[in-house]
């Protein structure tokens, strides 16, 4: 520490529910709004998935909605690459493609 008193960063406690039980995680007090967010989005994909197919377990559901997540990470990526390089008439085919989806 070097003489120097570090300050400790609080953290706070999210609770991310799905089928019926409850997943703790820890994050700092200043990424507890996202965190939750992030959760309730997922939360929704999971059922939403459950709802599309049923009880095929948590691991399955799990596995369903990070690959659906990813996808959407790549066309998001694709689309920010397709803006960096093309033209104004492109960006305004990628803003109606996130508009219509």
């Amino acid at each position: 520490m070097g003489g120097r008193l570090r300050r400790r960063q609080q953290l706070a406690h999210v609770a991310i529910n799905f089928n019926g039980r409850s997943f703790r995680f820890s994050c700092g007090e200043n990424e507890v709004q996202r965190l939750e967010e992030i959760g309730k989005y997922l939360t929704a994909k999971l059922e939403e998935l459950a709802r599309e197919h049923g009880n095929v377990g948590d691991e399955r559901l799990m596995l369903m909605a990070a690959l659906m997540v990813t996808d959407e990470l790549f066309d998001a990526r694709a689309d920010i690459d397709d803006l960096l390089e093309g033209s104004a008439e492109e960006a305004q085919a990628v803003a109606a493609r996130r508009h219509s989806a």
